[in-house]
């Protein structure tokens, strides 16, 4: 015997009703696969049909994606899924503070562990982040960064990265240092160009304010009044890793992001990243971010090839062997 299947109808701002639908009704078709429920924009706002259980978490979803939306953040695919996870588990909306650099609205965190990542780059001088592509660790740097360029709090925002698996290489590519370098810094200029728009990070590229740089060119710098990104950080030693961190100046803040499971260095031990977490945790000033598989916020495959691979290392990690009793001796 089916359930029986009520309507209801929330009545919703006109933005926050078009946030709710998406593109071609991309987000209510994520909704209506999730909670067995039918889902419309009449006008007005949303109606949802379905069995009680159905549309009391569709509901919980609706409302967190309509209160982003009127807090003017854009509502993305990924926005959609997190407000679907957080119904399910009847948990609240990620929170944390909006950074009003978006070109199509407020970026906004998608996970708890993104918000408490923005609490903390504005908190602490310093924040480590680690967690698996795809989490936002770089994205959300930068976008911190480019508001805080905005406000006028720093007068520069730097980006450097280990390039070619750390080694830096770069001799043999042509052009100059800007030519070389861009193709290693693509993921960071996209993330400007979304959020400043071509025509603004071209000038203020160009006056200086935005800068990329190899990890070698940090070398003998104070960087006063800057927001400092390392990125990739995983795949700088453990010397370049102080060389970076002790170019902190005056009323300067870094952030340095990286996934430690993705080391490319010849020697993996000798990793920066994991060892500036070992012995800066707990310093002052100081903040350590950690991410998961769950925070992933690209396409929704991306978290189970994570945990896919995740789980095959550990399968494949050495197991401890107890050493045998020592045998007594004759």
């Amino acid at each position: 015997m089916s359930k029986p299947r009520g309507e209801e109808f929330l009545p919703l701002s006109e933005a926050a009703a078009r946030a709710v639908a998406g593109p071609q009704s991309r987000h209510a078709a994520l909704l209506e696969d999730a909670f067995h429920v039918l889902v419309e924009t009449p006008g007005g706002g949303v109606s949802i049909r379905g069995d009680a259980k159905g549309r009391a978490a569709a509901k919980r979803a609706v409302r967190i994606l309509a209160d982003r939306a009127d807090a003017g953040a854009e509502i993305t695919e990924a926005d959609a899924r997190v407000a679907i996870a957080a119904a399910h588990a009847h948990g609240p909306a990620p929170g944390g503070a909006m950074l009003p650099v978006g070109r199509r609205g407020a970026i906004a965190p998608k996970t708890p562990a993104q918000a408490r990542y923005l609490d903390m780059l504005a908190s602490c001088e310093l924040v480590l982040a680690l967690g698996p592509a795809g989490t936002g660790k770089t994205f959300l740097a930068v976008a911190y960064g480019a508001s805080l360029l905005l406000r006028g709090e720093v007068d520069r925002l730097i980006v450097t990265r280990p390039a070619v698996e750390a080694g830096e290489r770069l001799g043999f590519l042509p052009g100059d240092l800007t030519e070389k370098v861009d193709p290693y810094m693509a993921p960071v200029w996209e993330a400007l160009n979304e959020l400043l728009g071509p025509e603004q990070l071209r000038r203020r590229r160009d006056k200086g304010e935005i800068e990329v740089a190899p990890i070698a060119f940090m070398r003998g710098r104070t960087l006063n009044h800057a927001f400092v990104i390392m990125d990739e950080a995983q795949n700088a030693s453990r010397l370049q890793t102080k060389m970076v961190l002790t170019r902190l100046g005056e009323g300067a803040r870094m952030a340095v992001t990286g996934d430690p499971s993705q080391v490319d260095l010849v020697n993996a031990a000798d990793s920066g990243l994991s060892h500036a977490v070992s012995i800066l945790e707990g310093v002052k000033g100081v903040g350590v971010a950690r991410f998961g598989a769950e925070d992933i916020v690209r396409h929704p495959l991306v978290e189970r090839i994570v945990n896919a691979y995740d789980a095959d290392a550990a399968r494949r990690a050495p197991r401890r062997v107890k050493d045998p009793e020592p045998q007594a001796r004759g």
